[in-house]
């Protein structure tokens, strides 16, 4: 049972900087502060919203911790701002420039990654991603969802796997962490039409049709590997107004303006908590191929009607969240998309 179940009681809710910890706290409530020098992390996006905040608290670990980005000028604001902050603890880190929607640049930056770290890896924290984006195609012309928050994740972690597999032990399992969302719930994958050929496209159903493939591939690598010691466990970090909702329409903006959504709210710090419990808890070593928020595994969509949970602030899992059989599916195909053989 975590810790955290009280401070997520809907009735104790009170909007970004109440009782809800932030990932920061995760750390020191775990006693890590300064504690795993030796382990090997990697976080993609870490140039604003959640990345920041998951790059902040690893560090405080001792971690050498490798963040991805972008814009590499904008990341190393990012990384003088927090070594500025001399945290107890603080670790190494390293940027890594890399573009998600581009396999060139994922295999550019995973071999950077590889040769940096000397082939060890520890934890995959996938948090970078797009949200609700006009219609668009990656480099490699994938439709701009699927590709950038599935396929370049998914290429990403084969081309690192091996680091992940040889660094893993029964004492300190490794992780793949993917931070997906309760948006999956507006859509099952489209395993007939990944990219809208058939149906115009919609932002919203892309955005739903990536955030559950990021929760297959999850429970694609538990299913895989977690007798090899390696565990994948799928995420929403929670409500937060960041970056990633530039593209919401502003009616919509308005919608989130009632007493339910602004309780219901995160800080950045509160919202990046959930992935960093995720990445290093002792707790979380269970959480292998479930469905995890508010630090915690959460059930079914519309299984709390009884604690007062509602649509607003319901995090459970849409019933196509543990297709195995479309899971399967979707990781064959997506070896192909990347240019990969399984």
């Amino acid at each position: 049972m975590s810790r955290y179940i009280e401070s997520h009681v809907r009735s104790n809710l009170r909007g970004p900087g109440d009782a809800r910890p932030t990932a920061l706290q995760i750390i020191s409530d775990e006693n890590l502060v300064g504690k795993l020098s030796s382990s090997i992390f990697l976080v993609t996006g870490v140039s604003s919203g959640l990345g920041i905040e998951t790059l902040r608290a690893l560090h405080t670990t001792g971690a050498h911790v490798f963040g991805t980005v972008r814009n590499v000028a904008k990341g190393q604001k990012v990384v003088d701002e927090i070594l500025a902050e001399k945290r107890e603890g603080g670790g190494k880190i390293d940027l890594i420039e890399m573009e998600l929607g581009s396999f060139a640049s994922i295999r550019a930056g995973a071999a950077e990654v590889l040769e940096k770290s000397g082939g060890k890896l520890n934890v995959i924290v996938a948090n970078a991603g797009i949200m609700a984006v006009p219609e668009g195609k990656t480099v490699d012309g994938w439709e701009l969802q699927f590709g950038t928050n599935h396929l370049g994740h998914f290429l990403l972690f084969q081309l690192v796997k091996d680091a992940l597999l040889a660094s893993a032990t029964p004492e300190v399992p490794s992780r793949y962490i993917s931070v997906s969302s309760t948006g999956h719930r507006m859509g099952s994958v489209r395993l007939d039409d990944y990219n809208f050929e058939a149906e115009a496209y919609d932002p919203w159903k892309g955005y739903g049709q990536s955030k559950t493939a990021n929760i297959w591939m999850a429970n694609s690598i538990q299913r895989r590997y977690a007798a090899q010691n390696l565990i994948g466990i799928g995420l929403h970090p929670g409500g937060i107004i960041t970056g990633l909702s530039a593209h919401f329409d502003p009616e919509l903006m308005k919608a989130y303006d009632t007493p339910i959504y602004r309780n219901y709210f995160k800080s950045p710090g509160q919202g990046a908590a959930t992935q960093v419990f995720a990445a290093v808890g002792e707790e979380s070593r269970t959480w292998g191929g479930k469905w995890v928020s508010d630090c915690a595994v959460q059930p079914k969509a519309g299984n709390r009607e009884a604690e007062g949970i509602v649509d607003a602030n319901d995090d459970g899992w849409a019933e196509w969240a543990f297709d195995e059989a479309g899971g399967e599916r979707l990781w064959k195909e997506s070896f192909g998309m990347v240019g990969l053989k399984e």
